[in-house]
């Protein structure tokens, strides 16, 4: 069905682009000029200006020649993490890894392949369709921040599958969490820590009498809470004045979400009081979380073109936002798909070839099988 040798190449060309958060504009430039020949309108967007990055997200539309076929959005991020600098990807039998020193940039460029791959094959082989939104999106790796901020007057889709997920193409994510930051200050008093210690205030020690009773870990199997950063003091002589505090909290459950977001902050506020300092915390909601019914129609064109290809079906939740928590917001439905990326944010990453193929495939199924 698909061009094995042309996705091959296709894969190994886009993962040797460096793209990390924030600088994808080389990149960028390669999948405009992509889509445009395949026949897409291409529009980019400013998304980048607004969170400092060096281009925005491109939203290309392919034209229908189904007219009463729903929309369909196909989407992938464009950004890897580091280190992706001069990434040397290696063939290694059934498999790709990168040579040891990077990550492979599978995690997402075996999305953006697999789409084109599949845009190329509907149109060689005149596969009707309906109209096709393909968004390739900024700075995912950093907080969603090129959906956060995508020209939503752009988004014109029924619904859609993101290529974004580890697992074998299959597997589809129905249900992921949302998130919230929280950052806390905590403030003691600062004093010669030789001299006249009793002058001060620890917030370092205020910090860990507070955060020995914050619930953190796996609370329950929806619901999680990790402090991720603490930063504070100057020098081993000065008693620390100030603390910083980075965690998250995530939930499948919006209430749930909220009530243990609340939980942490009122615990670290009463205990850092009851010993004589002060906080302050900055709550930043990331995301929400969403659920997908299996009677919408994004869940039954899926679970067909899964079975069409023969592939194990999985229908999974996850821990872990994507770029489909937004547009679900934004009120498009959105599945994450399985991509077979594994070992992903490491150096040891890798995708099976034969999992690179299967994935294009079943880009090409769900266009297939999107009718009215």
């Amino acid at each position: 069905m698909i061009n094995r040798e042309r996705l091959l190449n296709e894969f190994l060309d886009l993962v040797r682009i460096t793209s990390p958060t924030l600088a994808e504009r080389e990149i960028a430039e390669v999948l405009k000029n992509k889509l445009q020949t395949l026949g897409l309108k291409v529009i980019e967007d400013h998304a980048g200006e607004a969170i400092g990055g060096n281009c925005g997200n491109l939203i290309g539309t392919l034209s229908a020649t189904l007219p009463d076929a729903p929309g369909l959005l196909l989407s992938a991020h464009m950004d890897c993490v580091k280190p992706c600098q001069a990434v040397s990807p290696v063939v290694k039998g059934d498999m790709i890894c990168s040579s040891g020193d990077t990550v492979l940039g599978g995690d997402d460029k075996a999305g953006l392949a697999s789409i084109l791959e599949a845009l190329r094959i509907i149109q060689e082989q005149r596969i009707p369709h309906g109209e096709i939104l393909v968004v390739f999106t900024i700075a995912e790796e950093e907080g969603l921040l090129g959906a956060k901020n995508i020209d939503r007057s752009l988004l014109h889709a029924d619904f859609g599958y993101v290529l974004d997920s580890s697992g074998s193409p299959g597997k589809i994510i129905v249900q992921a969490p949302g998130e919230n930051n929280l950052l806390f200050k905590i403030f003691g008093r600062s004093a010669h820590a030789g001299i006249a210690p009793e002058d001060g205030l620890n917030a370092i020690i205020l910090a860990a009498q507070a955060l020995s009773q914050v619930p953190d870990g796996r609370i329950n199997e929806k619901t999680t809470a990790n402090i991720g950063m603490i930063s504070g003091g100057l020098a081993t002589n000065i008693v620390p004045e100030a603390v910083e505090i980075n965690a998250e909290t995530r939930s499948l459950n919006q209430t749930e979400l909220q009530s243990l977001t609340n939980e942490i902050v009122n615990t670290i506020g009463r205990v850092v009081k009851e010993h004589g300092g002060r906080f302050e915390v900055t709550i930043q909601k990331l995301y929400d979380p969403y659920v997908l019914s299996e009677n919408l129609p994004i869940i039954t064109v899926a679970k067909t073109a899964v079975k069409t290809l023969g592939l194990q079906l999985e229908l999974k939740a996850t821990g872990g936002g994507s770029d489909a928590n937004y547009f679900n917001a934004y009120g498009i439905p959105c599945a994450v798909l399985g991509i077979g990326t594994q070992k992903v944010h490491t150096t040891e990453e890798f995708i099976k070839i034969d999992d690179l193929y299967k994935t294009a495939e079943l880009v090409v199924e769900l266009i297939r099988h999107v009718r009215s």
